[in-house]
């Protein structure tokens, strides 16, 4: 019998990820978009609508309520429906909410829209890191998953310049900038919803971009790879967030994110106290900068751990370098010296971002990692409530927004300690494939 003809495995997967990875960038782009332009739009909105420092903080942070209540329910009708199905939806009902966003006309208003932009874009990055695991072994998973992620900050590094000139320059019939900016940058998200729904192939069985030798060793490949896994007992969810070590890493991914969301969305503000004469396209343009900085240290960062594969120190020491350079921030009051160290502060904790991920399956069992690496990011981003609202209490409370900064400094510092002594369990590997396998053994 002949043999079939030989798969040039390099040239297949490199044709699977140019397929689906600069779509899907693309995709969360517009998403970290629509999510953070509400701290641009603070320039102008806050005097409009006539929201204090704490109103601003709460509804910056309300995002995050709707999003950690639906994000697993999303997932399950995700399962039933289809990643390409459900995907669609996401983008699309979160488009209109975003469109809709631009029409309100008090804090009430802004409250509302902004908890539902949080239930539309629920699901929306565990959705996609499902959706990867359908196409890509766990040797490749991490990989991919950190080009995926990438888009965060250069989401920033577009939207900073881009949020702001809007705001300067569209003022159609006497509409105010920042309401046109929340409706143009929602519009983007109604179109991927259009093309998610027409391109995306919900499964490798089902691409008939592939040619047929190639589909059937990739679901060669990927059969192959889950049975390369022992079958995980998967705990509820309920069980999951009880466990002390699932909380532990928990309460770390919150302060992360209490310090990085807290960062990103006061961060026009800060800029804009440094001089009144700024402009707003200014303010987006310095604003950019730190993301410039935070992604070139976490691509950095990442293949570094890789190389040593090391995961524990890799997620502390940028924990640390954020602390320290939050405190700078937030005791100077030289505009250049503040910039800099909000910069250093953004580039450790976007470079934590990886390492941190690859933390679960070092010391907790098979069994748990799986469903504990969705809890832990559900439980976590409630940190992106508590980081915007506490810097618009403090800077209520007669200081500034910068001083704010010494609170989340503050955290960050225990969330350092608390990284640097976790206790490690060395059997189960160091290799960031681990933590590939733990989210796909979730999905599988």
């Amino acid at each position: 019998m002949q043999a079939s003809t030989p798969i040039d495995e390099r040239a297949t997967v490199r044709k699977i990820a140019w397929r689906i990875i600069p779509f899907v960038f693309i995709l969360y782009i517009i998403s970290y978009i629509d999510r953070a332009n509400i701290g641009y739009a603070a320039l102008q909105m806050n005097r409009e609508l006539a929201l204090s420092s704490e109103a601003f903080g709460f509804a910056s942070g309300i995002f995050f309520i709707g999003y950690f209540l639906f994000e697993v329910p999303s997932n399950v009708l995700l399962n039933k429906f289809g990643a390409r199905v459900w995907i669609a939806r996401i983008l699309i009902t979160w488009g209109i909410v975003s469109v809709i966003s631009a029409f309100v006309q008090n804090a009430t208003q802004l409250y509302v829209l902004r908890f539902l932009l949080g239930v539309a874009e629920a699901g929306f990055f565990p959705g996609i890191i499902v959706y990867l695991t359908y196409w890509f072994r766990a040797k490749e998973l991490a990989t991919t998953v950190a080009l995926f992620t990438a888009a965060i900050p250069v989401s920033y590094i577009i939207g900073a310049p881009l949020s702001t000139w809007v705001m300067d320059h569209v003022h159609w019939f006497a509409w105010s900038g920042w309401r046109w900016m929340l409706v143009l940058e929602g519009v983007p998200a109604l179109i991927g919803g259009v093309m998610c729904f027409a391109y995306l192939t919900n499964r490798p069985a089902d691409a008939k971009w592939l040619e047929p030798e190639e589909r059937d060793w990739l679901l060669g490949e990927l059969a192959n790879d889950r049975k390369a896994r022992p079958n995980a007992k998967h705990f509820g969810s309920l069980k999951a967030i009880t466990n002390p070590k699932v909380l532990y890493l928990s309460f770390i991914y919150f302060v992360y994110q209490c310090g990085s969301l807290g960062v990103g969305y006061w961060m026009p503000q800060i800029i804009r106290s440094f001089s009144k004469s700024l402009t707003h396209t200014q303010v987006g343009l310095i604003a950019m900068m730190p993301y410039v900085v935070s992604t070139i240290a976490m691509v950095w960062w990442s293949n570094r751990s890789d190389r040593h594969n090391e995961r524990r120190m890799h997620s502390a020491i940028p924990l640390a370098v954020a602390a320290v350079a939050l405190l700078g921030a937030g005791l100077t009051t030289n505009p250049y010296v503040s910039i800099a160290m909000i910069s250093l502060s953004l580039a450790g904790l976007y470079a934590f971002k990886s390492p941190f991920w690859a933390l679960p399956t070092l010391f907790l069992t098979r069994s748990t990692a799986a469903v504990s690496i969705a809890v832990i990011n559900s439980v976590g981003n409630l940190g992106g409530f508590v980081g915007p609202f506490a810097i618009g209490y403090i800077k209520g409370s007669g200081h500034t927004a910068t001083q704010g900064l010494l609170f989340l400094a503050a955290l960050l510092v225990v969330s350092f300690l608390m990284t640097f002594f976790i206790r490690i369990n060395e059997r189960h590997g160091g290799g960031a494939g681990d933590a590939s396998g733990a989210v796909a053994d979730q999905i599988h």
